[in-house]
């Protein structure tokens, strides 16, 4: 059996300073708080027999993994694994906006494998073996109740992510010849710039501010920069907030702050990509003894449902990457409800649609395309999302464009309220035209195109209010000197 003492993070520290002679790590504080899960790295055929958070005991083995890559790059697109536990055998998706099941009698995801690390430039995941799996008991939440709150204020889903081992993609990064994949191990939630309020995912001590460290954390994640606050929690996890427009002035270093503080505001400083986004992550100690990401989907989705309490969400995410000609399957099954989803309708930018949970479609033609989702419970609650299809063409040099747009506040909206939408394009020059769908004229603007990426007026920005209340789809598109389109959607829900 594998019984993790009350302190293993501590204990592991421990061991590294062993290993690295140095006493420097010695003075960092001792945890105080265990994790409710139980992560364990495995070969393909390696069994492990483990105990849990709650004493209770359970046998997992990988059986098998099967990654699929894109017919361009080769970056993985999706990674499955056979697991067995007490001797129920399911498949699990690694990551990618998928959240754990339940299998055996215990709770389990496989938040890594292999395949993500051999075309990546970093290992941020510390993975030694073939995957990484993290168990819960059966029933336990994800995160520890009281300790961790959604990141920021603002609605789920409100514009565009980067979630759990998808490839970058909103500025365009996702290109057909890149060698090298930079798949989004931490979450990237896209936001409204200076306007959307960051807070603190958990309490913690402030161990750095801009390019300041407290002394004693240099073989730690910490990696100042003048975007980026780490903070270190009760759990000895270190947590980043990255691309901050700006910091609040009570960050300061070695001050303790509050679960739910305000941090600051989102930008896109630092190495953005020009998108506008909170890059937030944790890393803690992992099987291998290294550091690595703590994945962080679950958390932040638990979260949001325990302060928010939706009935229901639409899920319509990762974004796709193809060749015009290829075929792909749009996948809703990811939503969920309090009940029962009774519907899976698609709108797509083509004006045709459908209803499925899974659709396949054909794309002829290269551009960003964005695909409406519209989910509704027994209950007739709605919610929507959009599935980001990116197609390219024959050409590798002259690469479609895309686009990112947001709009502020996403919460408490009644008639009348003056909304603030911004948008920029990416792989091309600016130029974009809303539509909000409410009847009233189309607005064009004309974003930099990210000629700049850290250009303060970067993004196109105009002003709308609706006048009555409703779920609002908001269209916003671009299209090139070559007539390829890169279309956008935001749902904007008015309430009475």
């Amino acid at each position: 059996m594998i019984r993790l003492p009350q302190n293993w993070i501590f204990t592991c520290i421990l061991m590294f300073v062993s290993w690295t002679g140095t006493s420097v790590q010695a003075a960092l504080p001792q945890p105080t708080l265990q994790a409710i899960h139980r992560s364990a790295d495995l070969m393909i055929g390696e069994t492990l027999k483990m105990i849990l958070a709650d004493d209770s005991k359970a046998s997992v083995t990988l059986l098998k993994l099967i990654e699929k890559t894109d017919s361009m790059a080769g970056a993985v697109r999706e990674a499955k694994v056979l697991v067995e536990v007490n001797g129920e055998q399911k498949w699990l998706t690694s990551a990618n906006y998928n959240l754990p099941q339940t299998v055996g009698g215990v709770q389990i995801d496989c938040p890594i494998t292999r395949g993500y690390n051999a075309n990546s430039g970093e290992d941020s995941w510390a993975l030694e073996k073939d995957a990484r799996l993290r168990l819960w008991p059966k029933g336990a939440a994800w995160i520890e109740p009281g300790t961790f709150v959604y990141p920021l204020k603002q609605r789920w889903f409100a514009t565009s992510t980067q979630f759990s081992n998808e490839p970058t993609y909103v500025d365009g990064g996702d290109k057909p010849d890149r060698k090298k994949i930079y798949y989004h191990n931490d979450l990237d939630f896209g936001g409204c710039e200076g306007l959307t309020e960051v807070i603190a995912a958990t309490g913690g001590l402030v161990v750095s501010v801009s390019e300041k460290t407290l002394s004693g954390y240099s073989l730690t994640p910490v990696r100042p920069r003048y975007d980026v606050v780490y903070l270190l929690d009760e759990r000895g996890w270190y947590y980043r907030y990255s691309h901050l427009h700006t910091i609040d002035s009570a960050i300061t270093l070695g001050t303790r702050v509050k679960m739910g503080q305000r941090i600051g505001s989102l930008g896109k400083e630092g190495a953005s990509g020009g998108w506008t986004h909170l890059h937030f992550g944790i890393k803690s100690r992992q099987p291998s003894g290294k550091w690595g990401t703590e994945e962080a989907y679950a958390f932040a989705w638990e979260a949001y449902q325990h302060e928010n309490k939706p009935a229901i969400i639409a899920v319509a995410r990762p974004h796709h990457f193809i060749r015009a000609g290829e075929t792909i399957t749009l996948d809703a099954s990811r939503s969920w409800s309090s009940s029962t989803i009774k519907t899976y309708d698609w709108t797509f930018t083509d004006g045709q649609t459908a209803s499925g949970s899974k659709i396949e479609r054909t794309y002829t033609k290269p551009g960003a395309y964005s695909e409406i989702l519209k989910v509704t419970d027994a209950a007739g609650n709605v919610s929507h999302d959009f599935a980001i299809v990116q197609v390219m063409g024959s050409d590798d040099k002259n690469l479609p464009p895309t686009i990112h747009p947001t709009f502020w506040p996403s919460t408490g909206l009644k008639p009348g309220t003056e909304i603030t939408f911004k948008v920029r394009t990416f792989r091309t020059t600016g130029g974009e035209t809303w539509d909000f769908g409410d009847g009233t004229p189309k607005v064009t603007v004309k974003s930099d195109g990210n000629t700049k990426a850290l250009a303060k007026d970067g993004y196109a920005i105009s002003q709308h209010a609706f006048s009555k209340p409703g779920d609002h789809i908001v269209t916003v598109e671009h299209t090139n000197e070559r007539g390829e389109r890169a279309v956008g959607h935001l749902w904007v829900r008015v309430e009475e």
